[in-house]
């Protein structure tokens, strides 16, 4: 049974939830993902509980149908590896920090001119410039940014927070339907791109109603929970 992402290979540098969803669904569509993991204990949802068999179900659930190699990008034999695969690759995903993945040696300037083909994803909580990029986030922080946890709740009351990933399965979402877009664009022009999804976007996608009732109205309605 071929998939719509057959023959398709992805490098990818996600870990946790964000960019794991994405490369997960990329994966049931059918891309061969090569998932990267940092020493000395690889992706740190692999101690997240619960466990089975001693491994992690949270670790199972997100990265299912990948293959997981461990390398360590600051040594100059692990780095070369890296830098070897981005040639073989269609898609890479990361989602550290800002700049963390281009202090790595593995920017989009450098897998550029290594692969002019590529599809580069970041994700990050706010995104990889403004002002806000330099701060680290999570899914329940740039929900608040957002505005999304002024919408929750009792209105007496503190703001509820949802139990659910929604944040960060949705940004993942939303790289994903991003990466096949582009995997598009390449099949018609032939070039690579770079995508910049952030958690906050994702959240502010959200808003239905909120943001053009008070933007309409130049603040006469103001949308509370």
């Amino acid at each position: 049974m071929r998939h719509v992402l057959d023959g398709y290979k992805v490098l990818d540098f996600t870990q946790v939830l964000a960019g794991a969803t994405c490369t997960r669904l990329l994966a049931e569509m059918g891309a061969e993902v090569l998932k990267i993991e940092l020493p000395p204990k690889g992706d740190f949802s692999r101690g997240f509980g619960a466990f089975r068999d001693g491994r992690s179900a949270y670790y199972i659930q997100q990265n299912r149908g990948k293959k997981s190699v461990c390398i360590d990008p600051k040594k100059p034999a692990g780095l070369e590896i890296l830098r070897a695969l981005v040639p073989k690759v269609d898609v890479l995903v990361e989602n550290f920090a800002p700049g963390v993945i281009g202090r790595m040696g593995l920017g989009w300037e450098e897998v550029s001119q290594r692969n002019p083909k590529i599809v580069m994803c970041s994700i990050s909580a706010f995104g990889q410039t403004g002002p806000l990029s330099a701060l680290p986030g999570f899914d329940y922080i740039a929900q608040a940014y957002a505005g999304v946890t002024h919408m929750i709740g009792d209105p007496d009351g503190a703001p509820s927070l949802p139990m659910l990933g929604l944040g960060d399965v949705s940004t993942g979402t939303h790289s994903m339907g991003a990466i096949v877009a582009a995997l598009l664009y390449r099949e018609r022009s032939g070039e690579g791109q770079f995508l910049d999804i952030s958690i906050l976007d994702s959240y502010f996608h959200c808003h239905e109603m909120n943001v053009q009732l008070y933007s309409a109205t130049q603040g006469e309605i103001d949308p509370k929970r």
